[in-house]
C-alpha cells in the first residue's frame, strides 16, 4: 500500500461520502483547500516536485468531462479508445512515462463526484453501441484500490449494461477488491508487461514481471477476460530474445482462449520529455536510441528497427496463439504491412477488428 504524505481537500468536497473512506484509508495529513493553486505552491518549493507530487494527494471534482476519447492522430492507425478520466498521476515511476510532462507541476489527483460520473456513464449506456473504454490513461487503473471503492463501484455498473466494455490497465497486483464482484465479463482486466531488464532499470515501484503475470492467472481464475499491452517496448541488444521469452512466460500461465488483445507500441516521446529523464533516471540509457521525429511531433526508433521488432514479436505470439488478436498503437499502415502483411482497413479498421473481438470474449453487441 503506497503511503502518501499529505492529503489535500478541496473544500467544494468536502460533503462528498466518499471523503470519508479515503481519509481513513490514506491516514495522511489532512489540509482542506479552496483550490489546486495551493497544492502547487507547496510542490513548487521541492527540487523534484515529479517525486514529491508523487507523495501527496488531492481530492476534487472533475470540472470537465468523465468521459474522453483518445487523443489519438488521423496519421496513424487509432484503436478509437474512450477514456473514462477518474484521476491524474501515479504513485509508480517510470522513466519514460509521459505524464511527468503533463502536468506542471505535477500532483495525484482523484475525482469524488461519482454521481456526476454515473449521469455521463448512464447516457453513454443508452447509445446503445459498442465503446471500449478506460482508465489508464492518465493514471493506472488500479493503484487506487486499497484507499477508494472505485472497482465495487465500476464494475458492477458495466456488468448491468450489454453494450460497453471496461478495460482496468495496471502495473500493479491490486485485485484482491476484483475477486467477489459480479462483472459479467463486461471488465477487462489488463497489465503493462515488458521485459525483466527494463521493469527493473526503467520502472520503479511496479510489480515485476512475474507478479503482474500471477495477478492475471488469478483474475482468469475469476472469470475476468484478460488483455495485454507491450508498450513502450525499448529496442536494446537482446532485447528480441527477452521480448519473446516474456510472451513464453505468458501463455504459460494464461490460456490464449481468454485473451482478449495484446498491443505493441515502441518507446516514443515528446521532446520535452527528454530532460526530465536526464534529470530525474541518470542511470536510464533509453531516450539515446537510433530515434526521427516523427509526423506527430514526437522522437521515435528508426522505422525499419520499429518493424524488424514488430515482426519477431507477432511471429513469437502467433507461433503459440495464432488466434489471440495482435495489434499495433499509433503506428501507419506501411508498419502494419511490413510486420503482419495486412493493414487494419482490410479489416474493416482497426476499431473493428477490435469490437470483434470484445463481442467473442465479452458478450458485447456489434
Amino acid at each position: 500500500m503506497h503511503v502518501f504524505s499529505k492529503l489535500y481537500i478541496d473544500e467544494a468536497v468536502l460533503s462528498y461520502e466518499h471523503i470519508k473512506i479515503i481519509c481513513s484509508n490514506t491516514k495522511a495529513s489532512t489540509i482542506v483547500v479552496q483550490n489546486i493553486n495551493e497544492v502547487y505552491n507547496d510542490l513548487s518549493q521541492s527540487y523534484d516536485p515529479i517525486s514529491f507530487g508523487k507523495e501527496i494527494l488531492f481530492l476534487t471534482k472533475n470540472k470537465g468531462s468523465f468521459i474522453k476519447k483518445c487523443p489519438g492522430t488521423k496519421i496513424y492507425n487509432c484503436c478509437g479508445y474512450m477514456i473514462l478520466h477518474i484521476g491524474t498521476f501515479c504513485f509508480m515511476d517510470c522513466s519514460y512515462c509521459i505524464l511527468q510532462t503533463y502536468f506542471h507541476p505535477p500532483v495525484m489527483q482523484y475525482f469524488v463526484n461519482y454521481d456526476d460520473l454515473i449521469s455521463e456513464l448512464s447516457k453513454l449506456f443508452l447509445e446503445n453501441r459498442l465503446l471500449r473504454i478506460g482508465t489508464g490513461e492518465f493514471t493506472d487503473s488500479l493503484i487506487w484500490e486499497t484507499i477508494t471503492d472505485l472497482s465495487n463501484f465500476l464494475v458492477p455498473k458495466f456488468a448491468a449494461q450489454s453494450n460497453c466494455v471496461l478495460e482496468l490497465k495496471t502495473k500493479t497486483t491490486a485485485t484482491h477488491k476484483l475477486k467477489n464482484i459480479n462483472h459479467n465479463r463486461k471488465t477487462i482486466l489488463s497489465w503493462s508487461l515488458n521485459t525483466e531488464k527494463i521493469i527493473k532499470s526503467e520502472e520503479r515501484k511496479t510489480a515485476s514481471l512475474d507478479a503482474r503475470i500471477s495477478a492475471a492467472k488469478i483474475c482468469e481464475s475469476w472469470g475476468y477476460p484478460l488483455s495485454f499491452h507491450f508498450d513502450p517496448m525499448v529496442i536494446y541488444e537482446g532485447c528480441e530474445a527477452d521480448y519473446c521469452s516474456v510472451i513464453e512466460k505468458l501463455f504459460s500461465t494464461v490460456s490464449p482462449d481468454n485473451i482478449v488483445w495484446i498491443s505493441l507500441g515502441s518507446f516514443r516521446f515528446i521532446p520535452s520529455l527528454k530532460p526530465i529523464v536526464q534529470k530525474r533516471f541518470t542511470n536510464s540509457k533509453i531516450i539515446y536510441g537510433e530515434f526521427i521525429t516523427g509526423l506527430d511531433g514526437k522522437i521515435r526508433y528508426f522505422k525499419p528497427l520499429r518493424i524488424n521488432l514488430y515482426k519477431k514479436m507477432v511471429s513469437c505470439i502467433k507461433e503459440i496463439a495464432p488466434n489471440v488478436l495482435v495489434y499495433l498503437c499509433m503506428e501507419d499502415d506501411e508498419t502494419w504491412s511490413k510486420s503482419f502483411g495486412f493493414i487494419p482497413s482490410d479489416f474493416g479498421g482497426l476499431s473493428n477488428m477490435l469490437d470483434k473481438s470484445a463481442n467473442k470474449h465479452c458478450g458485447v453487441h456489434l
